[in-house]
């Protein structure tokens, strides 16, 4: 027997990746999170985006486009990189000791030529 979701997978004011799956008789954009149906207004299918909740009901939730999908759709963002601290690369050197190429000073290639 079929066994129905309690209660809604989103909240509104999340933020999230998905791809538009359909196209809905308004012309509204069709995405699932956790196979909770957003209406997404001004999508078109198989677009990425980035999205917000904006309102959940019972059985379905409304979205908005904020922009590009920066992540595979339905998966989580990864957080920001992390930056070194200014002291860090300040002290960073370069050792040309370890250089393994010797460009020489041309003068080798001049007296093949000849």
């Amino acid at each position: 027997m079929y066994e129905r979701q309690q209660s809604a997978p989103v909240k509104d004011g999340e933020v999230f990746d998905v791809t538009i799956e359909a196209v809905g008789e308004k012309g509204d954009g069709i995405a699932k999170k956790q196979g909770f149906v957003l209406f997404v207004p001004g999508t078109k299918q198989g677009e990425r985006v980035k999205i917000r909740v904006t309102r959940v009901l019972k059985s379905v939730g409304f979205a908005e486009k904020i922009g590009e999908a920066t992540t595979q759709a339905d998966e989580p963002q990864a957080p920001p990189a992390r930056q070194k601290p200014k002291e860090e690369e300040d002290n960073f050197t370069y050792d040309t000791s370890k250089d393994s190429e010797d460009f020489g000073d041309g003068e080798e290639d001049d007296k093949e030529e000849e």
